[in-house]
């Protein structure tokens, strides 16, 4: 275990445990728009900054990302981290002016509206690179990654087109924190439009509900060796 301080308050945690993780196992809010327990942190959105004082300097550092250590000393609502918060959902709101999760976090932070001296676009991905994440770390498939650079940069199949090894699982769509992944289910397909995805869904030999994707099924019959009349029926009937 090592020692740090917080806010004034001394704290105890984990060799390993990142700030962020201490602030949350502590009932201490922190803003972050890119982080998952179960994924490995990114420090992509920058909502998370904090400032450390080591000695007779401080810094800024993402608390995802920044592992506690003995006698570390962190703040969490100086001007300086306010500031840089402040700045940070600017630019999201002007690059998201619309996505509900990013005005309700703009509130938070005291920025309501995009700052006149930046363009506004209209787009509804945040880029914190979860799904990507999300696809390639608990999927294990990496359908999906981050394409271009700069201000054209984005989350895309390869070369934009249907990918060939997607299994419509969902999980990019579960863990977007706003919305821009969209899953349906109709009639025997799913459909994930972003990644012009389209699956034919089982269908279950008991109730003849239609449960999921075959070809998600079939990967999960061969990665876990089930035998080849597991998912016949869907988990309801099964039980």
């Amino acid at each position: 275990m090592v020692r740090l301080t917080i806010d004034g308050r001394e704290f105890e945690a984990g060799e390993g445990s990142t700030i962020l993780e201490v602030l949350q196992d502590n009932g201490i809010e922190m803003p972050t728009l890119c982080y998952h327990e179960a994924l490995t942190p990114q420090g992509a959105c920058r909502l998370c900054m904090v400032e450390i004082a080591e000695g007779d300097r401080s810094r800024l550092v993402a608390s995802c990302l920044f592992p506690v250590r003995e006698g570390l000393v962190v703040r969490t609502n100086t001007q300086r981290v306010i500031q840089t918060r402040r700045m940070v959902i600017e630019l999201l709101l002007a690059r998201c002016p619309n996505v509900p999760a990013v005005r309700e976090m703009a509130e938070k932070l005291g920025g309501q509206k995009p700052h006149p001296r930046f363009e506004l676009s209209d787009e509804d991905c945040v880029l914190c690179g979860l799904c990507v994440r999300a696809c390639r770390e608990v999927v294990g498939i990496g359908a999906i990654s981050f394409v271009n650079r700069g201000t054209v940069r984005k989350v895309s199949t390869p070369f934009d087109e249907a990918s060939d090894v997607c299994i419509g699982c969902g999980a990019c769509a579960y863990v977007c924190p706003t919305g821009a992944i969209e899953l349906e289910d109709i009639g025997d397909t799913r459909r994930i439009g972003r990644w012009k995805a389209e699956l034919k869904l089982k269908r279950c030999k008991v109730c003849s509900n239609y449960f999921a994707p075959e070809f998600q099924l079939e990967y999960i019959r061969k990665f876990a060796k089930l035998p080849e009349d597991f998912f016949e029926v869907c988990p309801t009937c099964r039980k």
